[in-house]
């Protein structure tokens, strides 16, 4: 899962999105067709199956050794919060806020954590 995320992520950076970055690090340039909002959530979009394949494989990788089941649901549950709350932050950085997704990922880290530590 970390080499396909790694490779995903960047083949996308060098096939697709180095073409529609003139300046930055988040893409602005769509052509005709994609407007910049566009291209920004594409780009957001894009690295968030990298996030979330990394923290599948961080949480498969740490659950192996985990000695009982509330170390298990601990290890799941920082994985989804590790992920929910890295892909809000590719939303807002690459919408700069503009796109609402952010705001729901986030929401999910925080009812997770909430609702296992209450």
């Amino acid at each position: 899962m970390v080499a396909i995320g790694a490779i995903h992520s960047l083949l996308g950076e060098k096939l697709i999105f180095s073409r529609m970055r003139t300046t930055g690090w988040v893409p602005k340039l769509g052509g005709a067709v994609l407007h910049e909002r566009h291209v920004r959530i594409l780009w957001a979009t894009w690295h968030l199956v990298t996030v979330l394949g990394l923290f599948v494989a961080i949480a498969i990788l740490e659950i192996r050794h985990a000695t009982s089941l509330d170390q298990s649901r601990h290890l799941m549950t920082m994985a989804v919060i590790g992920a929910t709350s890295t892909s809000s932050a590719f939303v807002l950085i690459g919408t700069r806020g503009r796109h609402p997704g952010w705001i729901g990922l986030l929401g999910v880290a925080l009812l997770v954590g909430a609702g296992a530590y209450a």
